[in-house]
């Protein structure tokens, strides 16, 4: 509705040419502090001293009592060994192969498939799942250093995703997959494979963008540190807990603590679309103001000449109403501007989903 000097203005319809939309990818990090590299995890002792942690472990930013998720270590395993049995009379059946099964039918979708890493099946790994909230759409490709730190003093390994090599992805149904391989931020380092893969055991493991997932390849860790390895010694004996969890978070700690390029840099990255509105306050629009102030309460009447004669307005907000009149946003200015008939008003006003 058009103001007139007569009137006071409270709804301006919208032309189609003053809405747009804009997608644009944002990229962070995937832990929750916001720093970009994570070097201290913390777990929970409760969870540690319980029977699960002999083969599931939360890891925490702080102490589990203030700090909040940042990612798990499961370990699976398809013979079931390295934790208790459920029922020690049924042999194989126990968590850790319940988390290789899971886990299968999440990333494989058939029982019958096997984990292929690089060139070589593996019959045991370690999941590492990232908190959803912190991965948000999907973790960024070609970014990715983890340091795991073997015994020796200099035995670091640095682990990243093939993504940068040029072959496209293998799809599943957890959707992209690439290959874990030695190497920082994308750039593959191979001096004990081409490839950049262990020298016996295939490539580290898969880096999972689609499903915020990294699993770790056992037999790659459990290698010599010559072979491409950390010797993390997973312990794969039946109806016993061998508390493997806790291994790879030893030597997490311990590459949190490395000299050079240490802890863990992980991106996220996610597509927002953004509506803009851009609302337009012409000349003789919006020059009255609806404070009760403005006009007399009994006769409804503009109370001082100068407000007729040469209102002026300040606007501080805009709101943006539907086909009923119902208010469904509010858009705030910085500053009040100053308006009246000599002046008009452009504001874009931006929308984030």
């Amino acid at each position: 509705m058009a103001d007139q000097r007569n009137q006071i203005a409270t709804f301006a319809p919208l032309d189609q040419g003053d809405l747009l939309i804009s997608t644009e990818n944002v990229t962070s990090t995937v832990w929750l502090n916001n720093t970009p590299t994570l070097t201290n995890y913390y777990t929970s002792s409760v969870q540690v001293n319980s029977a699960t942690g002999q083969f599931y472990y939360n890891i925490y930013f702080e102490s589990e009592a203030t700090g909040s998720v940042q990612f798990a270590i499961a370990y699976c395993d398809q013979d079931g060994s390295g934790s208790l049995l459920y029922n020690p009379n049924v042999d194989g059946l126990s968590p850790t192969r319940t988390n290789y099964g899971q886990y299968r039918s999440l990333i494989l979708g058939d029982e019958e498939n096997s984990f292929v890493f690089g060139n070589q099946s593996a019959s045991y790994f370690y999941a590492l799942p990232i908190e959803r909230s912190g991965y948000k759409e999907e973790l960024l490709p070609g970014v990715m250093t983890l340091c795991l730190s073997g015994s020796g003093a200099s035995d670091e390994l640095y682990i990243t995703d093939d993504s940068k090599l040029g072959g496209a992805a293998v799809f599943s149904e957890a959707g992209r997959i690439y290959n874990l391989v030695s190497g920082s931020a994308g750039t593959v380092y191979t001096g004990v494979d081409a490839n950049g893969w262990t020298a016996n055991s295939g490539s580290y493991g898969w880096f999972m963008p689609d499903i915020g997932m990294i699993l770790l390849n056992g037999p790659a860790l459990d290698g010599t540190f010559a072979d491409g390895g950390i010797n993390l010694g997973t312990g794969r004996n039946g109806n016993t807990a061998d508390n493997n969890p806790q291994k790879l978070f030893n030597r997490l700690n311990l590459g949190g603590a490395a000299a050079t390029n240490p802890g863990w840099t992980l991106n996220s990255n996610e597509q927002l679309s953004s509506d803009f509105v851009f609302v337009r306050a012409r000349a003789d629009e919006f020059n009255y103001s609806t404070n009760p102030s403005f006009i007399s309460g009994s006769t409804g009447a503009v109370l001082f000449d100068s407000f007729i004669n040469d209102p002026q307005v300040y606007i501080t907000s805009v709101g943006l109403y539907n086909n009923n009149q119902e208010l469904v946003a509010v858009a705030k200015l910085s500053r009040p501007l100053l308006k009246d008939f000599t002046k008009e008003l452009l504001v874009r006003v931006k929308l984030d989903f």
